[in-house]
């Protein structure tokens, strides 16, 4: 009865001649279409070796094209929440008497006398030293 339960539980393509060893190992070797399979697995296992020659041989002009397409995008968004802020009912007329007021009070202030227009000249030069430098 013992032998039964073997052979019951024990199939018949099953390896029990060595541990481990399950099925028997079949060969692809000899499929037709591994001809076909070879030459793209080895064009496959060399794509990331083409692409860093690519990005390395090409590194200033894909920085420029990268820096170009993020202001593209960059003034495309701005747009976008420029155009959503003019949506709102009473915020463009707000920020536009913003605008115009401020304006007007840096006329005012700067460049209706000839006085306040040199105070203006001399705390942008004043600024400009401070980014650029003294160029005396």
């Amino acid at each position: 009865m013992e032998s039964n339960v073997q052979q019951q539980t024990t199939p018949k393509d099953l390896s029990t001649d060595l541990p481990g060893a399950m099925t028997q190992k079949t060969s692809l070797g000899d499929q037709p279409w591994q001809e076909w399979i070879e030459p793209v697995v080895d064009i496959l296992a060399k794509v990331p070796e083409y692409i860093g020659q690519f990005f390395s041989e090409y590194k200033q002009p894909l920085t420029t094209l990268g820096l170009l397409l993020l202001g593209i995008i960059s003034v495309k968004i701005t747009i976008a929440i420029l155009g959503a802020i003019d949506d709102i009912p009473l915020l463009s007329p707000i920020l536009q008497l913003v605008g115009l007021s401020y304006t007007a009070w840096f006329v005012w202030r700067y460049l209706w006398k000839a006085s306040n227009r040199q105070e203006l000249l001399a705390e942008f030069d004043a600024l400009k030293n401070q980014m650029f430098g003294d160029n005396d």
